[in-house]
């Protein structure tokens, strides 16, 4: 029905036009701007972002609030997105694009300064995304949804609780066990199980959480790229290094599976939304980021995505299943042991270099 009556008065507009250019002199008509299509311009905002990462829902109540033709689409990697923007130029206002992600692009001066004083629900984010290291000052993103990487396990497989990563490691384990191949995200977890940090840029220490996975090669069933919950729920494997997110979906279907953060510390992973520099509909893209961080919205949000919110004062309308549950909002105590991954520089190579041995090492 909407597509119809935009079609009646797109036609209404036109003969509207034309009746007028019949009564006025060329020059009058050629002089004066074209109101319907400045009002058109300031109606649209465009949004890049993952493929079902958002309640249309959310997105139908902007449109309704602000008069707003939103243009949604959406890509499946960060990767992908790095790339898209890289190659620009591109007709986007808002991405969403993960946190190292975010770091990267900044960098590359692909991000447009947010104006703070059209955000004024600004202040609602939670203290833990209030200057992040990939965003000094939040000064082109927003948190959108955040999570962990930590332990999913089957708890009658295991036959106990499991608390840390040193537990996955527990000899009455082997060959049931899956990590992450991912090279920071898994030898950040160890270097951490280590003492050490998982931005470390000491190559020695790098060396020392490789040589520490060949060492239990035989511990390690296999490394697999983010599908770690589909082994688990399959009960190919017990325990596995996996993403929080995915791990919650599979525990609605099997009462048996657990999400623990691990004792030792983790990875915290925050998806943004960031203002592009050469966006646009900077207004309305503002308005949205603003709409987003309204509590009831944000709340909304995360309700729908079963992710955590960034948005302290949504809090008190999450569900309160999700509100209690400390592997999806842990305490201010586990916080301080979570860390987000940062740019290593030349490092990165090493990183890569390390984890390549240990996978040739494994597949031997």
């Amino acid at each position: 029905m909407k597509n119809i009556n935009r079609m009646v008065l797109h036609a209404f507009l036109a003969l509207f036009v034309l009746v007028s250019a019949c009564t006025s002199t060329a020059t009058s008509v050629q002089e004066t701007p074209s109101d319907a299509a400045t009002a058109e311009a300031k109606s649209v905002l465009n949004i890049h972002n993952w493929a079902d990462y958002i309640d249309e829902s959310i997105l139908a109540g902007f449109e309704e609030k602000f008069g707003v033709t939103i243009n949604y689409t959406t890509y499946t990697s960060n990767e992908d997105l790095i790339d898209e923007l890289l190659a620009g130029p591109v007709d986007y206002d808002l991405v969403v694009p993960t946190d190292y992600a975010v770091e990267l692009l900044r960098k590359e001066g692909v991000f447009g300064a947010i104006d703070k004083a059209n955000v004024p629900n600004f202040a609602n984010i939670d203290p833990t995304f209030i200057n992040p290291s990939y965003d000094p000052g939040n000064r082109y993103c927003i948190p959108y949804q955040w999570g962990t990487m930590g332990i999913g396990y089957n708890v009658t497989a295991t036959g106990t609780e499991i608390q840390g990563w040193s537990d996955i490691f527990d000899p009455a384990f082997a060959g049931r066990v899956a990590l992450l191949d991912e090279s920071r995200a898994a030898l950040g977890a160890i270097l951490l199980y280590l003492g050490y940090s998982p931005n470390t840029t000491n190559q020695i220490e790098i060396t020392q959480a490789a040589e520490f996975l060949k060492s239990n090669a035989e511990h390690v069933a296999s490394y697999l790229p983010d599908t770690g919950q589909d082994s688990l729920a399959a009960g190919e494997v017990d325990i596995v290094m996996e993403w929080s997110g995915d791990i919650f979906y599979i525990m609605a279907d099997n009462a048996d599976i657990r999400y623990v953060i691990p004792n030792d510390g983790t990875i915290i992973w925050s998806d943004n939304v960031c203002l592009l520099a050469d966006a646009p509909n900077k207004e309305n893209a503002e308005k949205f980021m603003n709409y987003l961080l309204d509590p009831e919205v944000g709340a909304a949000l995360s309700n729908y995505l079963r992710y955590a919110t960034p948005n302290e004062a949504a809090l008190p309308f999450i569900n309160e299943e999700d509100r209690d549950n400390p592997g999806m909002y842990p305490s201010d105590e586990v916080k301080d042991r979570l860390f987000f991954l940062t740019d290593v520089g030349s490092t990165a190579k090493d990183y890569t270099d390390a984890w390549a041995d240990v996978i040739a090492n494994h597949d031997q």
